[in-house]
């Protein structure tokens, strides 16, 4: 189902020549890595954008090193309802709304169900999942009562393919797709688009919030490593990408394939991922 969503763009939101100037672009998780990236491809638009992070140095940072003028940045936890509202009145006050929302906040985690706290499992839902919920409950009526938008949530591909040994995150992230997919079909008549961003492996800076057993943060280290994924790479394909109205973005380029075999030959995709999980363990 999500394969067929993917090949059918909506041209709500502000795809092809109805793109405004100038946009309002709020991206959580901008102090680093990905939404870091894509705050500085907004920017070279030329659209403003509001730089959230939990770190406000980082923030901070990021907004400094933007091109152009109007540019906001702001520190909250989006695992916080207080902290979001705080935002959300922020950007009111200084924008009235925004055009663009990207739900990009995450942390990384790893561990089998037996070794997963029910602590650690309420801490990755609460930032990973509801994060994004909050996000849009939030942002959402503006764009609502405007009649056009863009919603950004960014999953992974383990919420489309679970991997073992991530299981909390690799659920928080399965269910922000369906959350995705959810919205995407109640704001569709609204003129406002949703996009779900699905990458692997790519070199990036997530690690730096690994939760969880060091040996599995290892190899995910060399994983992203080797991969041939840039960080740049990956935030201008998912610009160019969210601008078409693509509902279903795999950003990293091993990854359309991947997916397409978890849908055709899962029993084929399942014995490719043993290989996988048997050679970790080999090397530890």
């Amino acid at each position: 189902m999500l394969g067929n969503l993917a090949q059918a763009p909506s041209r709500a939101g502000f795809t092809g020549s109805a793109r405004m100037a100038q946009r309002r672009v709020l991206i959580t998780g901008a102090g680093s890595g990905l939404g870091q990236a894509l705050a500085h491809r907004y920017a070279r638009a030329g659209d403003k954008v509001a730089c959230v992070d939990l770190d406000a140095a980082r923030a901070n940072l990021t907004r400094a090193a933007l091109p152009g003028e109007g540019h906001l940045a702001l520190s909250a936890n989006v695992g916080s309802d207080d902290a979001m509202e705080q935002v959300h009145e922020r950007i009111a006050g200084e924008w009235g709304g925004v055009d663009v929302l990207v739900n990009n906040a995450g942390i990384a985690t790893g561990g089998a169900m037996v070794d997963t706290t029910m602590a650690e499992w309420r801490n990755v839902l609460e930032i990973n999942l509801l994060g994004v919920v909050r996000g849009c409950r939030l942002f959402l009526p503006g764009m609502i009562a405007a009649g056009r938008g863009q919603v950004v949530n960014t999953a992974s591909f383990a919420g489309l393919a679970g991997a073992p040994s991530i299981m909390s995150y690799g659920v928080a992230k399965a269910a922000v797709v369906a959350l995705s997919e959810q919205l995407r079909a109640e704001v569709a008549d609204k003129g406002i688009t949703v996009s779900v961003l699905c990458p692997a492996f790519f070199r990036t800076n997530l690690l730096e919030s690994w939760q969880g057993d060091p040996r599995l943060k290892s190899f995910a280290d060399r994983m992203m490593a080797t991969s041939p994924d840039t960080l740049d790479g990956v935030a201008d394909r998912v610009f160019a990408a969210v601008e078409r109205g693509e509902f279903l973005v795999l950003p990293t380029r091993h990854e359309p394939m991947r997916w397409r075999l978890k849908r055709w030959f899962p029993n084929l995709y399942f014995k490719q991922l043993l290989k996988l999980v048997r050679a970790r363990g080999a090397g530890h």
